[in-house]
C-alpha cells in the first residue's frame, strides 16, 4: 500500500498509458487515484459505440487484458466476426466475442440517457475496479488525421489502414464545442492534490485531444501540483504504436527531447518535469534547457514489476518537485 500522501491524477490512452496507470493503481489506493483518459479514438462501428481507450484500461486495471496484443480481452472466441464476414459485413475492426458484450452494454445504457462518465463507471465497477476512471469529456471529440491520401477518422487510420498513409496533421472534431468531465475540473482542484502524470502515450493520438478540450491547458497550468509528462519515446523508437512514424513524417526529431517540446510549444508552463529512459540520458540537458526538471529512469515496461517501478519513480519525482517549490518559497 502506498506511503504517499494526497491525491494523484493520471491523464493516459492507449497502451502504454494503461501499463502506467496499471503500476500506479498497484501502488496508490482507489481515494488516491483518478485516471482521466482519451475519448477522441471513439466511434460508432456495426451501430455500437466503441470507446478503444477506456476499454484498454478497463480491460488492463480488472486483469482482463489480452496479455499478447496489450488491447482486447484475453481468451477471446471471434465466431461474430466470422459469422459478419459471412454475410458481407465489416471486419476490418476486430471486435471479439467477449469484447463485443461491452460494446452492446455500453450502446444501451447510453441511448436509455446514462453519460459516458457514469456508463464507464458502472462497467468499471462490474469488473471490479475501484480506481475512478474518467473520459476526458461526456461530450463527443472525435480524432482525425491528416494524410497524403487526405482526412480519415482516426480508427480508418489506426486500424484499417494500418498507419500506412504519411501523416501531414491531426484535428479534433467536437473539441471546441466540447466541455471538459466536471469531475476532472474536481479532480485537478481538489485541495490534497499532490501531483499530475501525463503517462507514456502518443502525444498526438492520446494526449492532444485531452488537451485540446476547452479550458484544459489553463486548468494543468494553474494546478496547485506539479505536472509531469512521461515520454514515449525510448532511444528514438516508439515502444509501441505509430508515435515515431507520425514525428518523422511531421519533420520532428524523433527523440524524448522532441516529444518534450511539443507539450512546452502546445502548452508552455505546463509541464513542471519530464521523465526519460536511460537511453535518452543524452537529452538531458537539452529538456532542462526547456525550463523542466528531468528524472533518468528505466521507462520501458514489459512486466507488472517494470509497471510499478516506473510509478514509483514518478510518484518519488512528483515528491521531490513539491520539495523544491516549498524550498523556494
Amino acid at each position: 500500500m502506498s506511503t504517499q500522501h494526497g491525491r494523484y491524477l493520471a491523464l493516459t490512452g492507449g497502451v502504454g498509458g494503461a501499463k502506467l496507470a496499471l503500476g500506479l493503481s498497484k501502488i496508490l489506493p482507489p481515494e488516491q487515484l483518478t485516471l482521466v483518459v482519451n475519448t477522441g479514438d471513439d466511434f460508432e462501428h456495426l451501430g455500437l459505440h466503441i470507446s478503444p481507450d477506456i476499454d484498454t484500461l478497463v480491460y488492463t486495471l480488472s486483469s482482463e487484458c489480452n496479455p499478447e496484443t496489450g488491447w482486447g480481452r484475453r481468451n477471446e472466441t471471434w465466431q461474430f466476426m466470422q459469422a459478419l464476414k459471412q454475410l458481407g459485413g465489416e471486419t476490418w475492426f476486430n471486435l471479439g466475442d467477449r469484447d463485443l458484450a461491452m460494446h452492446v452494454q455500453r450502446t444501451r445504457l447510453l441511448r436509455g440517457g446514462e453519460t459516458l462518465t457514469g456508463v464507464t463507471a458502472r462497467l468499471a465497477s462490474a469488473l471490479d475496479i475501484r480506481h475512478t476512471i474518467l473520459p476526458m469529456s461526456d461530450d463527443a471529440v472525435r480524432t482525425r488525421v491528416n494524410t497524403a491520401d487526405g482526412w480519415l477518422d482516426f480508427q480508418h487510420y489506426f486500424v484499417r489502414e494500418q498507419c500506412a498513409p504519411a501523416v501531414t496533421g491531426f484535428e479534433y472534431r467536437g473539441a471546441s464545442a466540447a466541455q471538459i468531465n466536471p469531475a476532472v475540473v474536481k479532480a485537478v482542484r481538489v485541495e490534497q492534490l499532490a501531483g499530475i502524470i501525463i503517462c507514456p502515450s502518443n502525444p498526438f493520438a492520446s494526449i492532444d485531444p485531452i488537451l485540446a478540450l476547452p479550458g484544459m491547458r489553463a486548468l494543468l497550468r494553474d494546478a496547485s501540483a506539479p505536472v509531469i509528462a512521461v515520454s514515449p519515446v525510448v532511444g528514438g523508437a516508439a515502444i509501441k504504436g505509430p508515435t515515431v512514424k507520425m514525428m518523422r513524417e511531421l519533420s520532428l526529431p524523433q527523440s524524448a527531447s522532441a516529444v518534450a517540446a511539443h507539450y512546452q510549444a502546445h502548452t508552455p508552463g505546463m509541464l513542471d518535469g519530464f521523465v526519460i529512459d536511460r537511453l535518452d540520458r543524452h537529452c538531458q540537458a537539452e529538456i532542462e534547457d526547456m525550463n523542466l526538471a528531468v528524472q533518468v529512469c528505466p521507462t520501458v515496461m514489459q512486466s507488472l514489476s517494470d509497471r510499478i517501478c516506473l510509478a514509483e519513480h514518478c510518484l518519488e519525482f512528483l515528491q521531490d518537485l513539491r520539495r523544491t517549490d516549498q524550498a523556494r518559497r
